[in-house]
């Protein structure tokens, strides 16, 4: 709906959008790992991923120049900065760790500390954690440890995988704390294309090094599911779901937004058992009432305000 005296969207819709930013970023970020299901196989991690920012750089140049989106000159270096953080190191090391062998399940739980390791470093950025909402952090992650705890096995595991995964955690964590900090507010077009240009730069030099790029890009294999999960993993995950994120983290506190990851594993599950046929215990789903309990217990106003 819009006003008619404006033409501008309606106070109610722009409310009822908000409302639904929470759940769309959910949903759209818990499909990264059903992309690299997917793609993974046909494609070394840090490859497929030069390959993601490269074709969501092509996409954004033209966009931005088309609808002469500000320039955020005087914040470029701090977006650059959040980029490679929130992109290249949170994408890289998950995506490593899996294919070192780290269960996914395993790297799930791990990343999912995020929301714990945010709270106790909001007051870098002036943020307070109430008790409702350390509670709330505390449910998350035992739900998220219930929905993955008949996933998780330690065959295979070795260290090099659990350092990626640690460095995954970290990197989004730092990420997020430092572009609430430094670059809350820029412009979505061309603060994300610095993004991912920072992030392809940042990963091209190691994907050269570690992975076979004789000729370049030798190691992929063009099926239908790679070209598939590649162009999802553009168009709904680095486009769709990073987009709602900013907005988020513009408008939310950096603790309720990193506790929405609390719900990734769950919807992940469904989606999974929806794809693959993968099934879930009694336990799982207790988990998931607790996952979703906990980022209710974040998020809602009296946690804001007790």
């Amino acid at each position: 709906m819009t006003d008619p005296a404006t033409h501008r969207p309606s106070s109610s819709s722009t409310s009822a959008w908000l409302a639904l930013m929470p759940m769309l970023f959910v949903v759209l970020w818990s499909t990264g790992f059903i992309a690299a299901k997917y793609g993974l196989p046909y494609a070394p991690p840090l490859t497929f991923l030069i390959l993601r920012f490269l074709v969501v750089s092509i996409l954004l140049v033209p966009l931005v120049l088309l609808v002469r989106a500000p320039w955020p000159a005087d914040k470029a270096w701090h977006i650059a900065v959040s980029g490679v953080l929130l992109h290249a190191g949170y994408l890289a090391g998950v995506w490593c760790a899996i294919k070192l062998g780290m269960p996914a399940g395993l790297s799930a739980l791990i990343v999912g500390l995020q929301p714990v390791l945010t709270a106790f470093a909001a007051p870098l950025v002036g943020e307070r954690v109430r008790g409702r909402q350390w509670l709330g952090l505390v449910l998350g992650l035992s739900g998220v440890g219930l929905v993955v705890a008949n996933k998780i096995s330690l065959v295979g595991l070795t260290l090099e995988s659990i350092v990626c995964c640690v460095i995954a955690l970290f990197s989004i964590t730092i990420g997020t704390l430092y572009q609430k900090r430094h670059c809350p507010h820029f412009d979505l077009r061309s603060g994300t294309l610095i993004q991912y240009v920072a992030s392809l730069l940042a990963i091209l030099p190691l994907a050269i090094w570690f992975e076979d790029w004789t000729p370049a890009f030798a190691a992929v294999e063009w099926t239908p599911e790679f070209i598939g999960a590649l162009l999802w993993s553009v168009l709904a995950l680095s486009i769709g779901a990073i987009f709602v994120l900013f907005a988020l983290i513009r408008r939310s506190a950096a603790t309720s937004v990193t506790s929405l990851l609390y719900l990734t594993p769950p919807t992940t599950a469904v989606m999974a058992w929806l794809a693959f046929g993968e099934v879930f215990s009694m336990v799982g789903l207790l988990g998931m009432v607790l996952a979703v309990l906990g980022v209710a217990f974040v998020v809602s106003k009296s946690a804001r305000s007790d």
